[in-house]
């Protein structure tokens, strides 16, 4: 389409144009009363110039009317692959762009929500038609078809929220009647306290039964944890300890019934996080030296900590026939720490402790048995522990992981990580470890002893300091040096003796990412990133299952000593098991309980009032819908 036209640009303003002509028509008038036979000329020549300025130009233009862009918004969220979904939605987008092909005067913009960006935030189709509307004018959009099961979670209040002003046709996947059995979580906690119930909200729900009886299986960290039976429908309270500190992953699922969407929803996942209370200690003191303050300043400055502090004054070459039940200045309820309040403990520390039977031996023996139910043990040894009164002549001898040899080496010596040490999570990259020569004070007393079992982490002159063993269930530590003081007063540099002792005391509290042998993987998003601790040289690839029950191998890579990891993406959102032949670990991809599985019944009615309004509709694809769509036409 073409035309011409004139076109004025003046040089002045219209106002200066007008005083000019003005000036032209009172001079002519003058001329023509003064009878001149060149004012018709002259007033000729003055109109041409007042033309001239005018700028005058003859102007053609040529005008092609633009398309209307109608949005196709396809969704690709997770609901939307179940049973012929994906196939309804393939023909329906086939339908559609063969329709506006046949209108003419289209542009089929097709704007396609990935699966992957419903892991965390469910459906979100109005934000992918805002971004994917963002360089079209409002006035070139003849209108909005969205292809969707209707279980969409961004829905506003009105298209114009989201600069929409176009009808909204929705075409719905799925069919009248599904059914669908889900468990949803009510009251899903973060955190919960070590060695203490946690308290579960969960609700059955299922399209197609009346408070119908079912059992639900609980699982903590992959193993069972109990069975609850309820109705459907019915809020549930769920009690489930939290043993251990860090991540507790938490399943709840129910049994399939013939005939529903998904099984993958069956299943609600938690994440909690184990934080302790307070940790409970009982620090007992021998012989008074220089690092005596040292251990209970450290743990009096935790405010996580809960501190008894059992002092022995009497030194042990004091011989003057005192009674030992005299010594002290008031009662000390050594009979009801060492007896039935020992498992109250969560960790007992001998700081150069002589056994000079001021502990009967029961109350030793009831600490062997603590350890070995599952406490924790650290002894502090100087001196002493290289005499005939040492601690590893008592009961303790039987768990200790190693024996005196009755020397005790005097004079500077470095601290170094041994072979072990540099594998270990306890002593792994102390800070000042410097690639094998640590920016660390030296010591000057080191207590000889011969290695009986576990791990040497820390050496002095390549002898044993710091030795770490497993006695059944619990844990002992054994530090062959009354010396760490020297670090804790800075002494020629000082040494990471706050780090060393944080770290060994969560190790010996079982902390999952202190553990010597642990396969861990977090999730990030889609990202899964596996990490791979052990004490060996080589670790097994791991198997990846998917919630789908798709697998894959991955193959870890060596990052530092005793640390392997890999990263992979995730194709699915829920609960992946991990399995390396020895080790077996859970992580949850996504959110917990996340909400596109939430519901997967095909909705027609969340859409249809903002449709509606729209000048719209909203059919199903399975009743015949899928192909003629309604859009405005604009000219332009």
């Amino acid at each position: 389409m073409s035309g011409l036209s004139l076109s004025f640009a003046p040089q002045v303003s219209w106002q200066v144009m007008a005083v000019l002509g003005l000036a032209v028509l009172v001079l002519l008038a003058l001329g023509l009363v003064a009878r001149r036979a060149s004012a018709l000329l002259r007033a000729l020549a003055l109109g041409l110039l007042l033309l001239a300025l005018t700028n005058p130009s003859l102007v053609k233009e040529n005008r092609t009317p633009l398309n209307d862009v109608v949005a196709v918004v396809v969704d690709h969220s997770g609901s939307q692959s179940i049973g012929e979904r994906p196939a309804q939605t393939a023909a329906a987008l086939a339908g559609v762009r063969r329709e506006l092909a046949a209108l003419g005067h289209i542009d089929a913009r097709v704007i396609d929500l990935p699966k992957a960006d419903s892991f965390s935030h469910g459906t979100r189709l109005f934000r992918a038609l805002s971004q994917g509307l963002a360089d079209v004018p409002p006035g070139r959009l003849g209108g909005v078809i969205m292809i969707t099961d209707g279980e969409v979670h961004d829905i506003p209040p009105s298209l114009q929220a989201w600069g929409v002003n176009a009808p909204l046709q929705v075409l719905v996947t799925g069919h009248k009647g599904e059914r669908d059995r889900r468990i949803k979580l009510t009251e899903a906690p973060k955190y919960g306290i070590v060695g203490k119930d946690l308290t579960i909200g969960a609700e059955v729900l299922d399209s197609g039964a009346d408070f119908e009886p079912v059992v639900v299986d609980v699982t903590h960290d992959g193993k069972p944890a109990g069975k609850i039976h309820a109705a459907v429908g019915t809020p549930l309270e769920i009690p489930v300890k939290i043993d251990h500190g860090g991540p507790n992953i938490i399943e709840l699922s129910v049994e399939p019934v013939p005939g529903e969407l998904t099984t993958l929803n069956n299943q609600a996942v938690l994440t909690v996080d184990g934080v302790r209370d307070k940790l409970k200690v009982l620090l007992v003191s021998g012989e008074p030296h220089q690092g005596e303050r040292m251990w209970r300043n450290i743990l009096k400055s935790d405010p996580n900590v809960d501190l008894v502090h059992f002092t022995i004054l009497r030194p042990p070459d004091k011989n003057d026939g005192t009674p030992v039940n005299q010594l002290s200045l008031i009662a000390f309820p050594v009979a009801d720490l060492f007896g039935n309040k020992i498992k109250d403990f969560d960790l007992i520390i001998f700081d150069r402790y002589s056994n000079l039977n001021i502990l009967p031996e029961v109350y030793l023996d009831n600490i062997v048995a603590y350890v070995r139910h599952g406490g924790a043990l650290l002894i502090a040894a100087g001196p002493e522990f290289a005499k005939t009164d040492s601690l590893f002549y008592s009961p303790l001898g039987d768990i200790a992981p190693a024996s005196p040899d009755g020397h005790v080496a005097t004079g500077a010596y470095g601290v170094s990580l041994s072979k072990l040490g540099r594998r270990h999570p306890v002593t792994r990259d102390l800070p000042g470890w410097n690639a094998g020569k640590p920016d660390w004070s030296p010591w000057y007393r080191r207590i000889g002893a011969k290695m009986i079992r576990g791990d040497d982490i820390l050496t002095g002159d390549g002898k044993p300091l710091l030795v770490l063993a497993h006695e059944k269930k619990g844990r002992i530590a054994m530090l062959l040096s009354d010396q760490m003081w020297l670090w804790a007063r800075d002494h020629d540099g000082g040494g990471p003796y706050l780090e060393l002792l944080r770290r060994l005391a969560h190790w010996m509290m079982k902390e999952p990412d202190l553990e010597e042998e642990a396969l861990r993987a977090t999730a990030t998003g889609q990202e899964i990133r596996i990490t791979r601790q052990t004490m060996k040289s080589a670790v097994p690839d791991v198997t990846l299952t998917a919630p789908s029950g798709l697998t894959r191998v991955v193959k870890l890579r060596k990052v530092e000593p005793g640390l392997w990891r890999k990263q992979v993406k995730a194709a699915e959102p829920g609960l992946y098991h991990l399995d390396d032949g020895i080790l077996t670990a859970l992580v949850n991809a996504g959110a917990d309980n996340p909400l596109e599985f939430q519901d997967v019944i095909s909705d027609t009615h969340k859409l249809a009032p903002l449709a509606g309004a729209s000048g719209g509709s909203v059919r199903r694809i399975a009743d015949g819908a899928g192909g003629r769509v309604g859009v405005t036409r604009t000219q332009f």
